[in-house]
């Protein structure tokens, strides 16, 4: 006894070279998008607005401001925690933008490894 697929499902190699095909054309969106993303900068506040950080897509510190006031002597702490937070708060809203980007292209496809 054999069993049958509906019409439209399986249909072989063509629908195979369909899937190939499009799987090809999302890898490579997923690529540009990729590079697009690496070229940005993101840029975050911490304390105010007293410590700002600059960082690119590939999570690669671009500069770091601090305003004069934040400058304490007596709390060194203080000012390593505030750039801490904003270095951190930088990687995350670059690496929550890659993933938005990947999201559009695959379309929540869950593909493991990937972003």
């Amino acid at each position: 006894m054999r069993a049958r697929l509906p019409k439209g499902m399986g249909g072989g190699p063509q629908n195979m070279n369909a899937m190939i095909r499009q799987a090809q054309k999302m890898q490579e969106d997923m690529k540009v998008k990729q590079e697009e993303v690496e070229a940005m900068e993101f840029k975050t506040t911490s304390g105010g607005g007293m410590v700002e950080v600059t960082i690119s897509g590939k999570k690669e510190i671009k500069s770091i401001q601090l305003k004069p006031e934040v400058v304490d002597p007596e709390d060194i702490d203080m000012l390593q925690d505030l750039i801490v937070a904003a270095v951190n708060e930088a990687i995350r809203t670059a690496e929550e933008t890659m993933s938005n980007e990947m999201e559009k292209i695959t379309g929540n496809l869950n593909i493991p490894g990937m972003f």
